[in-house]
């Protein structure tokens, strides 16, 4: 089956958020320590993607452009309405962080990365479905930690995600027909990258130390894509 792979990962968000729910009860100082680590955490994280751009100024215009579309249509503000929307729905009534918080931290930090669009293009092309199982793995754990902090909007972010690889994976083979391997390996490097400051802002924000409109910055990989494709047709 063509969506095991995404389904797998899928599923293990899940259950690593519903595993994460059994530790909520925990002291406010436990908390906040623990949300500093994970936040110093997934900086590193972030700082060690951004290392793999071969071409700096591609993640630079990337971000920039990026940031202007997000503002303009802010991004961020419908993502987080999103989450409310779901928060209202589920009516979270509880003195845990809302709903929203947890649904677009999770979301950004499980779909921003090579390894969901790698995986995809593996489970499309050559049915192997070994890269999203992996990365499925390493998304659980992080539901658990995730979940028993920020609250059971990381168990939303499920669905962003189910759609995100779902489509990549359904079009894996026109992409790899039409796309030369050489753009597309440089989109994933220069995605990975430019992505990679956008999980280093959302370790920040997770520490407490910023409050960066991360998800304002998203178009950002769309353009990466774009700048690609113009250096492929004028080189």
């Amino acid at each position: 089956m063509v969506l095991l792979g995404t389904f797998i990962n899928v599923l293990l968000i899940v259950v690593g958020s519903i595993i994460g729910r059994f530790f909520k009860n925990i002291s406010d100082n436990m908390k906040s320590t623990v949300l500093m680590g994970i936040g110093l955490a997934v900086t590193l994280l972030g700082i060690q993607m951004g290392f793999k751009t071969s071409n700096f100024i591609i993640v630079i215009i990337s971000l920039v452009i990026g940031a202007v579309i997000g503002e303009w249509i802010d991004l961020d503000k419908k993502l987080f309405h999103l989450g409310k929307w779901k928060e209202n729905k589920i009516g979270n009534k509880s003195s845990e962080k809302g709903i929203a918080e947890g649904f677009v931290n999770a979301t950004l930090i499980f779909i921003i990365g090579s390894m969901g669009i790698l995986g995809a293009l593996d489970s499309g092309i050559r049915n192997d479905h070994s890269v999203l199982i992996t990365k499925g793995i390493i998304d659980g754990f992080t539901a658990i930690v995730l979940s028993s902090t920020l609250g059971i909007g990381v168990l939303i972010s499920a669905i962003p995600v189910l759609f995100y690889e779902g489509i990549i994976t359904l079009f894996a083979k026109f992409i790899s027909e039409y796309i030369p391997e050489a753009a597309l390996n440089l989109f994933i490097q220069e995605m990975t990258a430019t992505g990679g400051v956008m999980i280093m802002a959302i370790g920040l924000n997770i520490a407490g130390l910023t409050k960066v409109r991360v998800a304002n910055l998203l178009p950002g990989i769309v353009i990466v894509g774009l700048v690609v494709t113009v250096m492929f047709l004028f080189q």
